[in-house]
């Protein structure tokens, strides 16, 4: 992740293609994540596996980030509510959400449900006050149809199934955010500043989570998928993601992760034996057809 570009700066030749490929990375990785929450459902609490998620991912990004938040902390605590909403969202928020999604949700519908965040990204947009056209509020109402087809009827309803929603929005809110990031503001210092500010916002529910629900058996089954959550899909992921954005734009960067819910829907079969029914697949081609067509480019 790196700071936003300046308006004055001009993109080399190599930015976009670098922002694809970053967009890429975090979208394979992220999707790993959603068969991790399934596959933990019954072994960690939703919340604790989202707090040892960024305790893990806090320790991998330290090296490269902590030295430069410290440089740079008058900076942060100017800019204090924006890294607070970010980490909110972004952090403590969005995973957490996933997770407790995860419990009664197939890995597949999740990563369908997570496919319709560029068009609420786009939504966001305008919200901010940027135009969305006829093109983006046709794709914004196809996709919504799609969504709507999959948890109302179309596919097997699940209280998960509204978890994953909320964690969509959750995301695309986090993901327009990042448009309005401080450029002086260092990636690896902002990272690292965002983990560590979601940690303690979890600790509450965390501390709570264990008092009721009791801790989880630390076995290679439960600790291996955690280290993979915390590093890769938290330290790694992000960093491309938000460095993806920092290149080409929440909205170019939202087009590759349309490839997401076929990844999860890959990885399912493959790690959890889960199957993929007409419904879900015409859930799908509404829901892609939609995000294609409202995060498309604008002529």
């Amino acid at each position: 992740m790196t700071a936003v570009l300046p308006r004055t700066a001009a993109p080399t030749a190599t930015s976009p293609l670098l922002g694809l490929a970053c967009a890429a990375l975090a979208t394979v990785v992220w999707s790993g994540s959603f068969v991790t929450s399934r596959g933990l459902h019954d072994s960690v609490p939703p919340v604790q596996h989202a707090f040892w998620r960024w305790v893990i991912a806090l320790v991998a990004v330290a090296p490269f980030g902590a030295r430069q938040a410290w440089r740079q902390r008058r900076l942060i605590r100017r800019h204090a509510r924006y890294v607070l909403l970010a980490s909110f969202l972004g952090v403590a928020v969005y995973n957490t959400l996933v997770n407790q999604a995860g419990l009664t949700t197939p890995a597949a519908t999740m990563g369908m449900i997570m496919a319709a965040s560029p068009v609420l990204m786009a939504l966001f947009e305008r919200l901010g006050g940027v135009r969305l056209g006829a093109r983006r509020t046709t794709g914004l109402l196809i996709a919504c149809a799609g969504v709507a087809l999959l948890v109302g009827g179309g596919a097997h309803f699940s209280a998960g199934d509204l978890w994953m929603i909320a964690a969509a929005c959750s995301f695309a809110g986090y993901s327009a955010l990042l448009r309005r990031r401080p450029a002086e503001l260092g990636g690896p210092s902002f990272l690292f500043t965002t983990f560590l500010t979601g940690t303690v916002l979890l600790l509450p529910v965390q501390a709570a989570s264990v008092a009721v629900q009791g801790g989880f058996t630390a076995t290679p089954a439960t600790v291996l998928p955690l280290l993979y959550v915390g590093v890769a899909s938290s330290a790694v992921a992000f960093f491309a993601w938000n460095k993806a954005i920092a290149l080409v734009g929440a909205t170019r960067a939202g087009i590759v992760y349309y490839l997401q819910p076929v990844c999860v829907a890959l990885l399912s079969w493959a790690v959890l034996g889960e199957t993929t029914g007409w419904p879900q697949l015409l859930s799908m081609a509404l829901i892609l057809g939609g995000v294609v067509l409202g995060a498309g480019a604008r002529r």
